[in-house]
């Protein structure tokens, strides 16, 4: 992340009245390179877009990261950059260049850095008491790695001026965690040493906001399939009741049929009987003439 500039005898503000000079400009950056690996850089943006898309439906959530924090009035070159921190309080939610502590009210309310080979010792002694005396509730600090320091997650509570340790356990399941009071979520380091954000309240996991995008096409993508099969299995209920009435008219057609043909079959029959009844009286009737005529011979 950027290089923190802070001069070792002005961490805390100082005494007596102050004016805010307007007329000072507070830079964004130190237009130094950033110096993270994926090792640092990955868990940092993934850790802000959690708490972003977790914290997005509240206006009085702010959270940042890397940006200038400027703690001493008039000193625009007295700074930390936090490589995570949150502000919560009244509307605070908005785009900043950066964090002026006496302009917005007071300093962040959590602050977290991510430990590299170059920022490790910076994050547990300078930074932590620039921490401490801008009044910063909490600090946290990670060790991606795990390399710098054991456990690779601490937590600090700041009580009277000086900070005093979260508890961080390891549970059953193998998770390291630690409660954060101001935010309300366990911060964990999972068994493969991803840092991840719970919400003990709820049961939830914070997603990241790729893990919501690619969450919500997979949802969507299963709305679209299900709506697929019902379509697709209302089409084959509608094609099955169309045969089978297809089949019902056939049935009604041939039984008609057959009704028919016995009709007919009976027709003929019974024009048969007559026919033979017809040739018995004719038959009869040859014969009372034939025995007329020898009769009468």
């Amino acid at each position: 992340m950027t290089t923190d500039r802070a001069a070792p005898a002005l961490y805390a503000p100082p005494a007596g009245e102050m004016v805010d000079d307007l007329s000072i400009e507070y830079p964004e950056t130190d237009d130094m390179p950033m110096p993270d690996n994926d090792e640092q850089f990955v868990p940092v943006t993934d850790a802000l877009s959690a708490l972003r898309y977790w914290y997005s439906a509240r206006d009085d959530v702010y959270v940042s990261g890397n940006l200038f924090v400027y703690y001493r009035m008039n000193d625009n070159r007295t700074w930390v950059a936090p490589d995570v921190f949150v502000v919560v309080g009244d509307t605070v939610k908005g785009f900043r260049d950066s964090w002026i502590n006496w302009r917005e009210g007071k300093p962040p309310d959590f602050a977290m850095e991510f430990a590299s080979r170059s920022t490790w010792r910076r994050d547990t002694g300078d930074k932590r008491r620039i921490y401490a005396d801008m009044g910063v509730p909490e600090y946290w600090r990670f060790d991606p790695a795990g390399r710098y320091f054991t456990p690779p997650l601490v937590g600090e509570r700041l009580v009277n001026g000086e900070y005093r340790p979260i508890p961080v356990t390891m549970d059953a399941d193998g998770i390291l965690r630690g409660h954060s009071a101001i935010l309300g979520l366990d911060l964990c380091v999972l068994p493969d040493g991803q840092l991840r954000f719970y919400d003990p309240e709820s049961g939830q996991w914070l997603r990241t906001y790729e893990e919501e995008v690619a969450l919500r096409e997979r949802e969507a993508a299963l709305r679209e399939a299900e709506a697929a099969a019902r379509e697709a299995a209302e089409r084959a209920l509608q094609d099955e009741t169309a045969a089978r009435e297809t089949a019902e008219r056939d049935r009604q057609a041939a039984e008609s049929a057959l009704q028919q043909e016995s009709a007919a079959r009976q027709a003929a029959e019974s024009a048969l009987q007559q026919e033979s009844a017809s040739r018995q009286a004719l038959e009869e009737e040859i014969r009372r003439l034939r025995q007329q005529l020898q009769t009468g011979e």
